[in-house]
């Protein structure tokens, strides 16, 4: 997920309760203790939690000698560039460079140009508004750029029982909607997309905060890039949402419930060809993926033939982050 910092060194209190309110990651701040007052957040200032030139710097972009002093601060810390003339191809120069890059932006549309560059976008935004109307616009628009994923067909093959095991259910901090889920599977290779338990049906209530992933030893794809086995996450753990066309959210974990329950053993094939990937889910009729369309199918109904969403990974993990190896799961 993007940072979303506010600049308020000229203290406005209304703004960084606000700022507080609305999401934010840090207050670039003179003096710790006022917002200290506030809430808890992470405080840029001299006698804050990152120290300005020491593990933040601040430059203003105005030629290219400019430019490349602020790539080269980049690889000591966060760097808040700003320039009177804005333009995105230097920005683009300085993100290709480096991923810390935080933005100066004065509102929503600026926002907008930082957090698209090169799709990627910076590391986040510093907003120079307190205006409490674009504090909250703007938070909005930096939390729902988590980036977007590639997702891939997959035709089922077959859904055969796997006795008895201990599957996860990750309940999130975040009502998710229709068409959004966590991606999970058996290999790190290679994730399905299951569906949060958003929609009516006749034998329990809907739990739009829940994911019933899938056993205790699968792979998700969680916050930065990264892999957590279901059985790790925990409280306070950030995991990626995925909605069915490839944009992704953080959310953060309130509980994980662990329970022993009959399961389920789907196995896929991608589009084009390639080694099957598999899941195994709850035997269930609330436990659903998602078709190539988005919409939802229960495992119980899911037969070969059918088309599913997921997504393709390079192979190899350690602890979490991708890694360049030979690594067979099968």
């Amino acid at each position: 997920m993007k940072l979303f910092w506010i600049d308020l060194r000229e203290w406005d209190k209304d703004a960084a309760t606000t700022a507080i309110e609305s999401g934010a990651d840090a207050i670039v701040a003179e003096k710790a203790a006022k917002v200290r007052e506030l809430g808890l957040i992470k405080i840029i200032s001299p006698d804050g939690d990152l120290v300005p030139g020491r593990d933040v710097f601040e430059i203003e972009i105005t030629d290219k000698k400019s430019e490349e002093k602020a790539a080269e601060l980049g690889k000591k810390g966060y760097v808040i560039v700003s320039t009177t003339d804005w333009t995105v191809i230097p920005l683009e120069n300085l993100v290709a460079q480096s991923d810390r890059i935080i933005a100066a932006v004065l509102d929503e549309k600026e926002t907008e140009t930082a957090l698209g560059v090169l799709e990627g976008g910076v590391a986040g935004i510093m907003l120079k508004n307190t205006d409490p109307n674009v504090i909250k616009s703007v938070s909005s628009l930096v939390k729902k750029s988590g980036g977007k994923l590639e997702l891939s067909v997959f035709t089922v093959k077959s859904v055969t029982s796997a006795g008895m095991g201990d599957r996860v259910c990750v309940d999130t901090c975040t009502m998710m909607h229709d068409g959004e889920g966590m991606a999970v599977g058996n290999t790190s290779s290679a994730f399905l997309l299951v569906h949060a338990e958003t929609l009516e049906n006749p034998y329990v209530s809907p739990r739009p905060f829940r994911v019933n992933a899938g056993a205790v030893h699968s792979y998700a794809l969680v916050a930065g890039g990264k892999t957590s086995y279901l059985s790790e996450i925990s409280a306070g753990d950030r995991v990626l949402i995925v909605n069915s066309t490839g944009e992704t959210e953080e959310a953060t974990v309130g509980r994980v419930k662990i329970e022993k329950r009959p399961l389920l053993l789907v196995e896929a094939e991608p589009d084009g060809g390639g080694a099957p990937i598999s899941v195994v889910l709850q035997n269930a009729e609330t436990i659903r993926l998602m078709r190539e369309d988005g919409s939802a199918v229960s495992v119980i109904e899911l037969k070969p033939g059918d088309r599913i969403l997921g997504r393709m990974e390079k192979g190899g993990r350690h602890f979490g982050h991708a890694i360049e190896e030979t690594i067979l799961e099968k």
